[in-house]
């Protein structure tokens, strides 16, 4: 039924066609308007949409199989997230020759700093104390736990160092905060103080920064067994241990 409608309609295009040539009293809006009808209609040549419609072709179709593995392929896709996608440690082959990310050593060490912010220079050197010469992980908790106003900026300022420092190549888990200095800010608000007596002053708002120092240090677990020793050295038994040295610079009298 398909077949003998386009034939029948291929046919009526042809009639009109040849009554349109024939009449000399084709007007050329009607001209125009067939022309967009059979463009709209066919395209550009009503013979080449006749030849691809109407001519049978083999017409390629996917097996059972095919269209089985395709949806379960798509499903799979479809449920799996990006942390599946990513294989985890456990399946990595004994062996294997894996580089971890970051491994190529660029620097021996790794300097951060924080943005000029709204602080006294002296409070903020006293935060720069406490982290100074501390592994990094211990610097972070000690930022974690503190009631200062600006140790939440100086944690996330030792976070992203950290992350920072591993890129280039340092070792987090030997990583230490080598240095820690604070300086004053480029400008100061100054703002009117208004005292008794018709009398004013300049109040002056500071703005200061802190810089730090990444660096492979010793670890804490090392920290503790050095203090450890130390402790044990001073301890001495007199009743054991006889030390046989000379006196340095003896004094005239007894001390007691």
């Amino acid at each position: 039924m398909n077949m003998q409608r386009t034939a029948a309609q291929v046919l009526r295009t042809a009639s009109a066609l040849s009554r349109l040539a024939g009449s000399q009293r084709a007007s050329t809006s009607q001209l125009l308007l067939y022309g967009s009808r059979r463009h709209a209609s066919f395209g550009t040549n009503p013979f080449e949409w006749f030849r691809t419609t109407i001519n049978p072709g083999l017409r390629q179709q996917k097996t059972k199989r095919e269209l089985d593995t395709a949806e379960q392929v798509k499903a799979q896709e479809e449920s799996q997230s990006v942390f599946d996608a990513v294989a985890s440690e456990g399946e990595v082959a004994q062996g294997a020759d894996v580089k971890p990310f970051g491994a190529t050593r660029q620097s021996d060490h790794h300097k951060y700093s924080t943005a000029n912010f709204k602080i006294s220079h002296r409070k903020l050197n006293k935060i720069g104390r406490q982290i100074s010469g501390k592994p990094i992980d211990s610097a972070i908790l000690q930022m974690t736990f503190s009631e200062k106003r600006a140790s939440k900026r100086i944690r996330n300022m030792l976070v992203i160092a950290k992350s920072h420092a591993a890129l280039k190549g340092i070792d987090p888990k030997k990583m230490v905060v080598s240095e820690a200095w604070v300086t004053k800010g480029p400008r100061s608000l100054k703002r009117m103080e208004i005292k008794g007596r018709s009398k004013y002053g300049i109040r002056v708002h500071p703005d200061s920064r802190m810089s730090v120092v990444l660096k492979e240090g010793k670890t804490r677990v090392q920290l503790l067994e050095e203090e450890r020793t130390r402790k044990l050295k001073r301890i001495v038994s007199a009743g054991l241990v006889r030390e046989d040295k000379p006196l340095r610079n003896p004094r005239a009298m007894w001390t007691w």
